[in-house]
C-alpha cells in the first residue's frame, strides 16, 4: 500500500518557509542601521524611531492578522502580507528622508512581517494539526527564530560588498517570490481539500468555516477586541502577556537590535558581531525544536521557569565577556542563549490554547505576542538611552538579565489549563466560567 504525505506537512513547510524569510527581513535593519547612517547622515534616534515603530506594529498587527486570517483565510492574508513586505523593502531603493525610512520599514515591513509572524504559525498548527502540535510550533518558532539571525551574516556581506540597496532588493524579490508558492500550496482548512487535520480521527464537519463565512472585516476586528477584553479580565492571560513582554525585551528588543553596535564599541566588526548571532539562531534550532517536543511530555509551565531562568543567566554574564575578539566564554554563553531564544514560544502557545480554547487561543496568543513585540519596543528605546546615558551597555544588559529571573517565577503561577481540568496537550479545550475567573 502506497502511503501518501499528508498535505499537512506540505502546509508546515511552507508556513516554514514564510516564517524563515518574515523573521529574516525584519531583524535585517540590524544590519542597515549604520549603512543608512553613514549614508543619509541621519541620527542614530531617527533610525532608531524606524526600528521601534516596526516592532510596535509587527506585534500589535498579530492579533488582528488572526482575526483577519479567520475571516478571509491565511493564504490570502499571508500573499498580502509578503506584498507588503516586498514592498516596503523595495522602496528604500529610492527613499531619500528619515520619515521614508519609517514609512516604508517601519510600517509596511512592520504590517507585513507581523501578519506572518508566529500567529500565523499557531493558527496553521491549530488547524491542520491534531497530534504533534507542540511539535509542529517548535519547528515553526525555529524557523522563525532562524529568520531573524543566522541570515544576518549573509545580509551582513552583501552590505559590506556590493552595498545596502543590493541587500535590500534581494529581500524585496525573495520575498515577492515566495507568493505564488503560499498560494498553490496552503489551504485555509483540511476541509477545504476534503481532508481531516492531520491525526484527527472524526467526521469531516467544519461548521467554523460556515460561520466564518458571514463574518465581515469589522467583525473580524471586533473579534480580536472581544477575545482580549475577555481575556484581559484572567489572571492567566496577563501572567502570559507579562513574561512574554520580558521575552520580547531580553530577544528581539536588546539583542536583535543592540548587539551589533554593543560589540562595536568592543572593537568587533558587524560581520563577526552578525555570526554570534547566527551561532544564536543555529542553536534555537535545537532548543526550539526540543522545547515542542518537550511541550507534549512535560508541563509547560516547568519549562518557561528553566527557560527565562537560564535567559537570565546568560544577560547577566554576557557583559563580562564583551570584546573584540569571540572568545570561548562568550561562545558558550551564545550557546545557551540560542537553546532558549525562542524556545519560550511553543510552552506559551500550548498554555494560550488550553486555556482560552481551540479558537479564541490563536487570537490570545496574537495578543500575548503583542506584548512579546511592545516589550521589544520599549527595550529597544530604553537600552539606546541607557547606552547614551552611561557610556555603555553593562547596565542594560543586567536589568534584562534580572527581568527574565522575574519573568521565570511569575511562570509558576500560570494556570496549566482551565481550572478543574487536566486537557491533553493535542486537545485543546474551551475555557470555562472558572477559568475565566482565574
Amino acid at each position: 500500500m502506497t502511503h501518501r504525505i499528508h498535505r499537512a506537512w506540505l502546509v508546515a513547510g511552507v508556513t516554514f518557509l514564510v516564517l524563515l524569510a518574515s523573521a529574516a527581513f525584519r531583524s535585517s535593519v540590524g544590519v542597515l542601521i549604520v549603512p543608512f547612517e553613514d549614508e543619509f547622515g541621519w541620527s542614530r534616534s531617527a533610525t532608531s524611531l524606524a526600528v521601534s515603530v516596526n516592532l510596535v506594529l509587527y506585534g500589535l498587527t498579530a492579533p488582528f492578522a488572526a482575526a483577519l486570517m479567520e475571516r478571509f483565510g491565511i493564504r490570502r492574508i499571508a500573499a498580502l502580507a509578503l506584498l507588503l513586505i516586498s514592498a516596503g523593502t523595495g522602496l528604500t531603493l529610492v527613499m531619500t528622508d528619515a520619515w521614508q525610512l519609517v514609512l516604508l520599514w517601519g510600517v509596511l515591513v512592520g504590517l507585513g512581517t507581523g501578519s506572518t509572524a508566529l500567529v500565523f504559525g499557531a493558527l496553521v498548527t491549530s488547524r491542520w494539526f491534531v497530534k504533534r502540535r507542540g511539535l509542529v510550533l517548535g519547528v515553526l518558532g525555529a524557523a522563525w527564530a532562524t529568520g531573524q539571525l543566522v541570515f544576518l551574516p549573509i545580509i551582513a556581506s552583501t552590505i559590506e560588498h556590493s552595498g545596502w540597496r543590493t541587500a535590500s532588493g534581494a529581500i524585496a524579490l525573495a520575498c515577492a517570490a515566495l507568493i505564488p508558492l503560499v498560494w498553490w500550496v496552503i489551504a485555509d482548512r483540511p476541509a477545504d481539500v476534503g481532508l481531516r487535520p492531520y491525526g484527527a480521527t472524526g467526521e469531516l464537519t467544519d461548521a467554523e468555516q460556515e460561520r466564518n463565512a458571514t463574518h465581515s472585516g469589522w467583525t473580524a476586528a471586533r473579534t480580536a477586541l472581544t477575545t482580549l477584553a475577555e481575556a484581559s479580565r484572567t489572571r492567566a492571560f496577563w501572567l502570559l502577556a507579562g513574561t512574554f513582554f520580558v521575552c520580547g525585551w531580553t530577544t528581539n528588543g536588546i539583542i536583535s537590535t543592540h548587539f551589533v553596535p554593543a560589540m562595536h564599541d568592543h572593537g568587533m566588526a558587524a560581520t563577526a558581531a552578525a555570526s554570534l548571532l547566527a551561532v544564536v539562531g543555529l542553536f534555537d534550532i535545537i532548543g526550539t525544536i526540543g522545547s515542542g517536543w518537550l511541550s507534549d511530555r512535560v508541563d509547560p509551565r516547568i519549562l518557561l521557569v528553566v527557560y527565562y531562568a537560564l535567559r537570565g543567566t546568560a544577560l547577566i554574564a554576557l557583559p563580562l565577556f564583551l570584546g573584540p575578539d569571540i572568545d570561548p566564554p562568550l561562545l558558550v554563553i551564545m550557546v545557551f542563549f540560542g537553546l532558549d531564544w525562542v524556545a519560550t514560544v511553543p510552552p506559551t502557545a500550548l498554555l494560550c490554547g488550553r486555556i482560552f480554547g481551540p479558537e479564541r487561543g490563536p487570537i490570545v496568543f496574537g495578543w500575548v505576542f503583542a506584548s512579546h513585540m511592545v516589550g521589544a519596543a520599549v527595550a529597544a528605546a530604553a537600552t539606546g538611552m541607557i547606552r547614551e546615558a552611561a557610556g555603555d551597555y553593562a547596565t542594560a544588559w543586567f536589568l534584562a538579565g534580572g527581568l527574565a529571573i522575574l519573568a521565570a517565577l511569575a511562570c509558576i503561577a500560570i494556570p496549566r489549563t482551565r481550572a478543574g481540568e487536566s486537557a491533553p496537550p493535542s486537545v485543546p479545550t474551551q475555557p470555562s466560567d472558572a477559568a475565566l475567573r482565574q
